[in-house]
């Protein structure tokens, strides 16, 4: 274990990062009575919670509202409010720039093409939403609460291991005893899944010929000595002795470098974790992935305010939440089989059309599940939301990205011009599309995809 992460530089325009930081803390000090808005996935709870923690620190009386997006209906639901804080949302959405009342943005997506408000966004000071901040840490560093809130945000958006303005606060933190960052296996669910789960939901690195097969998994953990303990129960990989989380990552390790004829790099198996130590005694909360998917059940099962009462700490919160978490893992594993059956190569990216059959709320979640350590196209999955509009959720990876892909921006330009509404980040972003105009869309959201990162066959004709 390293005695602390590696320091990041302050990127060029940080002092007025947290100039803007302290007068939005400011401002939000002298409200009487706000509305937090915040966004219903991971980071949209853990930022709402901070925002929620600050006012109660202050004694300011509040309310709170977890919405799926900024469109119309909610804009006119909130048109007459005085005081209003958007966390993890309002930034891009031009809407939010005429509302009347006193508002103050604390969000990390691409910016709205007026901004007239005052908002702390990393885009606004040249530093990258999608990787170097995200909503739940851009509210921590104006208004401090809830640290650990903070680390899980960004881990559930997807932004580990932790950089630029991230790895400041993470430094920062585990200086105060509040995060430690060992060096260990990266795959998620080491402290809950058994070990057969565990490889078989591996996504980084992805294990080809295990992967997707907890049959070959329980074989190949056999096959090293790794077998049910006593009782006839599988282990997590947190259950095992050092010597044995030695033997399976030297095992993953040989494995791999034999795939891949010696090329594979160890950084892809161990890298950073993050850990609470004050939650060492609760496995949901103790590891921040972990404590990141609990608030993505929460916030994708209509339960947002369960999840932001855990990261304040109420009473018999927590016990709720796993309950919720075993459903949400359940739904979790039957939308991954389906996916897997029916996902489709349309060309530009992959498609799947979980449309009755995979709920809305999880189907960015399943999409980025799909293939993950060898996709090498953007996947494009849709649902059907409650008011039976079709909502569509795409998931990209790193290397395209590098390649020039930027998701948020090519839903939005696909989007606009029939009647929907899209944005998001470079490497996930997600969209409402009217059911009549779908083929459009996706013949629109090709082009776009194919401009991005270079031509691909043509895209197949799509079937409302």
């Amino acid at each position: 274990m390293a005695d602390e992460p590696l320091a990041a530089p302050p990127p060029e325009k940080w002092d007025d990062f947290l100039s803007r930081a302290a007068e939005c803390r400011q401002t939000i000090e002298r409200m009487k009575h706000p509305l937090i808005v915040n966004h219903y996935d991971c980071d949209g709870l853990t930022s709402g919670a901070i925002a929620a923690a600050f006012l109660e620190s202050q004694g300011t009386k509040y309310r709170i509202n977890t919405v799926r997006k900024v469109d119309a209906t909610l804009l006119e639901q909130i048109k007459d409010e005085q005081e209003i804080i958007f966390t993890d949302l309002g930034g891009g959405q031009d809407g939010v720039q005429e509302l009347k009342g006193e508002v103050v943005i604390l969000d990390h997506h691409q910016v709205a093409s007026k901004n007239k408000r005052l908002q702390l966004n990393p885009h606004l000071f040249g530093m990258d939403g999608g990787a170097q901040l995200c909503g739940a840490t851009t509210a921590h560093w104006c208004l401090g609460t809830l640290p650990q809130a903070a680390i899980v945000g960004a881990v559930g958006d997807i932004q580990s291991p932790l950089q630029g303005a991230n790895r400041i606060l993470l430094n920062k933190l585990v200086k105060q005893g509040v995060v430690i960052a060992p060096i260990d296996l990266k795959l998620y669910g080491r402290m809950s899944r058994p070990l057969p789960q565990l490889l078989t939901y591996a996504d980084d690195p992805y294990f080809p010929g295990l992967s997707g097969s907890e049959e070959r998994c329980a074989a190949f953990l056999e096959g090293i000595g790794l077998g049910k303990g006593a009782e006839g129960k599988w282990k997590t990989y947190n259950d095992l002795a050092n010597c044995d989380k030695k033997k399976l990552v030297g095992a993953l390790a040989v494995y791999m470098t034999e795939l891949g004829n010696g090329k594979f790099n160890a950084s892809r198996l161990v890298g950073e974790t993050y850990l609470f130590p004050n939650y060492q005694s609760q496995p949901e909360l103790f590891e921040a992935g972990e404590f990141s998917t609990l608030m993505n059940a929460c916030g994708r099962h209509e339960q947002p305010q369960l999840g932001i009462d855990i990261c304040l700490g109420r009473e018999g919160a927590l016990a709720k939440g796993v309950v919720l978490l075993a459903l949400h893992r359940r739904l979790l594993r039957d939308g991954v089989e389906f996916a897997y059956k029916n996902v489709r190569d349309w060309g530009a990216f992959l498609f799947l059309d979980g449309r009755g059959v995979i709920d809305d709320g999880i189907i960015g979640v399943v999409a980025g599940m799909l293939y993950p350590g060898g996709r090498q196209k953007p996947i494009v999955a849709l649902a059907m939301d409650a008011n039976r509009k079709i909502k569509v959720s795409t998931r990209g990876t790193r290397r395209l990205v590098a390649a020039g892909l930027n998701l948020g921006l090519a839903l939005r330009q696909s989007c606009e011009p029939l009647g929907g509404a899209g944005g998001g980040h470079a490497i996930a972003a997600g969209a409402s599309v009217p059911p009549e105009r779908l083929d459009e869309f996706l013949k629109a959201f090709a082009s776009a995809v194919e401009r991005q990162i270079g031509g691909t066959e043509e895209i197949k004709q799509a079937g409302a």
